[in-house]
């Protein structure tokens, strides 16, 4: 019995019948001894995922350690996936089955009736997808960086598309081993040898029914469409399995525990489901927000990109963090997990700015258990844009000042680091390898955008950049607004707005913002280093509401909000607070053509003259959530 209690016997491919009659294919992982599964009932920790039941436990033995530990693990893999029957549907299905298996679970002989849910990205949303219904047997949830409200961010955001989707629609079809997928064997050739990579396609959006290696595979084809083009929020967004957020009244009341972290894709989703949560449920619901970017293994790592935060920012073992929890909230074990913190967050800055020997910014930063989120200490500062580039609390005095800037939809600005995940291409089969099948898709994948902070400047590393690799800053569409050095150490942490006073030649186009720590020149990095914290875009046809877009006159003065993602970050003293206001960020985010044309429909693209406005009647500011010191 090494490493636990018990020995193990696993179960595989048990198919669960869902209530329109597809299987899904579920792993059961046993509690055992002398080869045979120990008699009694146990409580279940389970797990959906699309990413291969069997390459998820090979990659983390999730699996092996619950069960030697006194649970049964069942792990299943999502509708139209790897071993599991029916489509595809993007997220869709996630609600019905996932209840489904719930209650498949509560009728099996050695189920004690309570169930513990665990899983990262779409495996958070099936979590949050399934308990949007209510079901009785959930007693517990480690929802691991996950969405709330996916036309909100996530998957659009402030009306733009979020493209790593696409980019998984891409991967993940041709990753996707299941037979009825890939029947015939062509497909699965097609996909995998001598496709045309996601990169080629970002040079030709936006995506044509037909024209794609998608036709080949029509259920991920059809979503990724759908994504693309239905920018309205409507109906089709308002499913629980892709806004929880408008049922968390239904959720059971369990111990549930929300991660996240601050250079994550859904930092803004952990957030949010936290407050509502909160709100509404006993629970208790936590929430653990660390300075990590996107996953599993990463909340056991120091750095995001190119920033280094010191070792206490890594987790000792994710799994051991899983394992306490679960005890407590399933077994009742006493082990501190009553008394723990309501949220834990990590925050960021303070290290000096040297450069480690690995060669990163060594930001550093500390943890700190709040009551609360957002902190009610916070003191909500609005620091306003000037003509001359600054960043003050100072309110514009004259009248009519404005800067005006050319934005070329042929031409973005580069995305350098932030909020991604997914936004990744899969490489060919390695040389003699004949299927998707005996090439484990990990091992395939390639990121087209690297999360993290990093030094916004251009280089060959990063997509769309061309030499010389000059600052983004130096770009004639990037408007750079910063604070004078800070005499004193400042801490911003919480929800942060934008609220910007614009116009433009054209009837819709895009407006980006960014949040960066600015370090000044030291030995270490002789021309300073402009780290960025959070990122966010608003397209303008949207500025009144996501119901429906409404283009604007050429000229006409509008109010636009720019919701970035929350942050912790301490300013050192020396340091610049500096807001970059420009039109696109790709490619993490799809770019506007700004005709006004239907979106994701468009054929045609126009440049146009954005303004910034920055008068006393007009005063653009950002809204920044200092804690006092």
């Amino acid at each position: 019995m090494a490493d636990g209690l018990y020995d193990l016997v696993i179960e595989r491919d048990v198919m669960v019948e869902m209530r329109d009659g597809v299987r899904l294919a579920t792993d059961l992982y046993f509690p055992a001894r002398d080869g045979q599964p120990v008699p009694g009932k146990f409580p279940a920790v389970f797990h959906r995922t699309p990413y291969d039941k069997s390459d998820v436990e090979r990659n983390s033995n999730y699996g092996q350690f619950f069960a030697q530990r006194g649970y049964v693990a069942v792990y299943q893999d999502c509708r139209g996936t790897f071993q599991s029957e029916g489509d595809v549907n993007f997220l869709l299905p996630e609600a019905e089955d996932g209840y489904d298996t719930l209650q498949w679970i509560d009728q099996q002989p050695w189920s004690n009736g309570k169930v513990g849910s665990w899983g990262t990205s779409w495996s958070g949303w099936t979590q949050t997808a399934m308990a949007a219904l209510g079901p009785t047997n959930l007693k517990a949830m480690v929802v691991n960086m996950s969405g709330a409200d996916a036309h909100e961010s996530s998957v659009r955001h402030g009306g733009a598309l979020e493209l790593r989707f696409l980019a998984w629609a891409f991967w993940h079809s041709a990753a996707n081993t299941q037979r009825a997928l890939k029947a015939d064997p062509s497909v699965d050739t097609a996909l995998n040898l001598g496709a045309p990579a996601f990169a080629d396609w970002l040079a030709r959006m936006p995506l044509r029914k037909g024209q794609t290696q998608l036709k080949l595979v029509p259920p991920y084809q059809q979503w990724a469409l759908d994504l693309l083009t239905k920018a309205d929020y409507d109906e089709y967004w308002q499913h629980p399995s892709y806004a929880p957020a408008l049922f968390w009244d239904d959720f059971p009341d369990v111990p549930t525990l929300i991660i996240g972290g601050w250079y994550d894709s859904y930092t803004r989703s952990t957030c949010k489901n936290y407050e509502g949560l909160t709100a509404r449920k006993q629970g208790p619901v936590r929430m653990l927000m660390g300075p990590w970017t996107h996953g599993t293994q990463t909340l056991e790592q120091s750095f995001a990109g190119d920033v280094e935060f010191g070792e206490d920012a890594a987790l000792d073992d994710f799994r051991d963090l899983h394992l306490l929890y679960f005890d407590w909230a399933l077994k009742g074990v006493d082990n501190g997990e009553a008394n723990a913190p309501s949220v834990r967050i990590f925050a960021m800055g303070g290290g000096g700015g040297y450069r480690t020997s690995s060669g990163r910014l060594f930001h550093g930063g500390h943890w700190r258990d709040e009551a609360e989120w957002p902190l009610a200490r916070t003191n909500y500062t609005k620091y306003y844009l000037h003509g001359d580039g600054t960043l003050s609390p100072q309110e514009p005095a004259t009248e009519g000042g404005d800067t005006v800037y050319r934005f070329d939809p042929a031409n973005p600005v580069p995305s350098i680091g932030g909020n991604v995940s997914s936004l990744s291409e899969i490489g060919p089969l390695p040389p003699g390898v004949g299927t998707s099948a005996n090439a484990p898709w990990r091992a395939r994948t390639e990121q087209l955008m690297e999360p993290g902070g990093f030094d916004q400047a251009e280089g060959p590393a990063f997509y769309g950049c061309a030499p010389p690799y000059l600052p983004l800053g130096s770009r004639p569409d990037v408007l750079v607004f910063t604070t004078e050095p800070l005499v004193e150490d400042v801490e911003v942490t919480g929800p942060i707005e934008v609220r910007l006073w614009v116009s433009s030649s054209a009837p819709d186009t895009d407006f980006t913002a960014k949040l960066i720590d600015w370090y000044p020149p030291s030995r270490w990095y002789p021309h300073g280093y402009a780290l960025n914290l959070t990122d966010s875009i608003a397209r303008l046809r949207y500025r009144n509401g996501r119901e429906k877009g409404e283009l604007l006159t050429p000229g006409e003065v509008a109010e636009l909000t720019i919701t970035l993602y929350p942050t912790s970050n301490v300013f050192a003293a020396g340091h610049q607070i500096r807001l970059d206001i420009s039109s696109s960020n790709f490619p993490r985010f799809d770019v506007n053509p700004n005709t006004g044309d239907p979106i994701g429909q468009e054929r045609r693209r126009q440049g146009t003259d954005n303004r910034i406005h920055h008068n006393a009647a007009q005063a653009s500011h950002v809204v920044l959530p200092i804690i006092p010191t």
